[in-house]
């Protein structure tokens, strides 16, 4: 299993907007995606640094996620929001409870 890293610095007084996109929109849209095992946003409210974490079945298929366009569409969603530009990683899972 891979998991692909969105580090980012959402403006805060745009923290629960933010959140909110991407819980009704983000999140079932990268789900859908093939070989997806999860997602999970974690959002600091008084610093705006966030990480989206997105688990795969293979670095193959977060990879092909990211070359269909769906990763910069998806991020486009909530860009207007963010302080500084996203960086993006790719980690292997080393252990998972």
């Amino acid at each position: 299993m891979h998991a692909r890293v969105t580090t980012v610095s959402v403006q805060p007084d745009k923290v629960a907007e933010t959140t909110r996109i991407y819980n009704e929109s983000i999140l079932p849209a990268v789900k859908a995606a093939n070989g997806n095992q999860g997602v999970l946003l974690l959002i600091d409210s008084a610093s705006g640094k966030a990480m989206s974490i997105t688990l795969w079945n293979s670095q193959a298929e977060g990879d092909t996620y990211d070359s269909s366009g769906s990763y910069r569409e998806q991020v486009g969603k909530i860009s207007s929001f963010f302080s500084a530009p996203p960086s993006l990683a790719t980690y292997e899972v080393g252990a998972q409870g």
